[in-house]
């Protein structure tokens, strides 16, 4: 799945126009806030059979809420800290576990909550002309985090790579069972990853995330969350995975300048490496 776009006797630098790109719409962004523990636009591919891939997903918020509201402690100055166990089990069905904390000030440090996540995934020998999954995500949450303790996600993930170009669209589904929103219907959470390779080992690019209400009755502009991040991508070695971020809020209904990161390791079954 890859073609180069730019194609003639160009002599232009195709990594400086990227880059310049990517730095010009990163400085439009307006300075605006979200509960984040898992902060991930998902590719389509799902962890090989018989391996096991460890995360760590860090992130801390500058700009966050700064009262308790509806019984949830303020996100102003506090880390968040998953833990994230994902297992292969075929070729095209994996399981990943979560554990979710959260560090701060005030007495507000404590377990945030745990996830399980099956996927599954079209199998590369159909053939398809982009890569495509889907994540079932049901979680309980502490009510000291979360305004809902029981929540549902559906993830569908769509991604296409082209060349150095990257492309993953999740058009996410988020439900509560349980709580203080539960009677409100599935909420439209879009997230969007664009990248571009600069070289072998680094890629960098953009990532949305949004929450924009129930079809039919989305929230007003100010009320619907929308976090643009610029990220990097390091593919140092074959085994391990890293990505960071940084992001802001377009609007005051989630968190705002918040760093992100992410450290994986895989780890195969007896035998078998990368």
């Amino acid at each position: 799945m890859h073609f180069n776009i730019f194609k003639g006797p160009f002599t232009y630098n195709k990594s400086s126009i990227t880059l310049c790109l990517l730095l010009f719409v990163f400085s439009t962004i307006r300075l605006a806030a979200q509960e984040n523990y898992e902060i991930q636009v998902y590719p389509s591919e799902t962890v090989e059979k018989g391996s096991t891939m460890l995360e760590l997903h860090s992130n801390y918020t500058f700009d966050g809420s700064r009262q308790t509201e509806a019984g949830v402690l303020a996100t102003q100055n506090m880390a968040h800290e998953t833990i994230e166990i994902t297992h292969g089990f075929t070729p095209w069905f994996e399981t990943g576990f979560y554990l979710y904390n959260a560090l701060a000030g005030n007495n507000r440090s404590g377990f945030a909550g745990t996830h399980i996540r099956p996927r599954i995934a079209v199998p590369e020998t159909w053939h398809w002309p982009l890569g495509a999954s889907l994540s079932v995500e049901l979680g309980y949450n502490n009510f000291a985090y979360s305004s809902d303790d029981l929540t549902l996600e559906i993830r569908p993930i769509l991604d296409k790579k082209w060349g150095a170009y990257y492309v993953s669209f999740n058009p996410v589904f988020d439900k509560s069972l349980h709580g203080l929103t539960s009677s409100e219907g599935f909420i439209f959470s879009p997230n969007l990853k664009f990248s571009y390779d600069f070289t072998k080992k680094i890629t960098a690019g953009l990532e949305y995330y949004g929450a924009l209400g129930a079809f039919g009755n989305f929230y007003d502009y100010k009320a619907q969350q929308h976090q643009v991040f610029l990220a990097i991508d390091l593919n140092m070695a074959a085994n391990w995975e890293f990505n960071c971020g940084y992001g802001y809020s377009l609007t005051p209904a989630a968190d705002n300048a918040i760093f992100k990161m992410i450290v994986g390791y895989r780890l195969h079954k007896k035998g078998r490496s990368k």
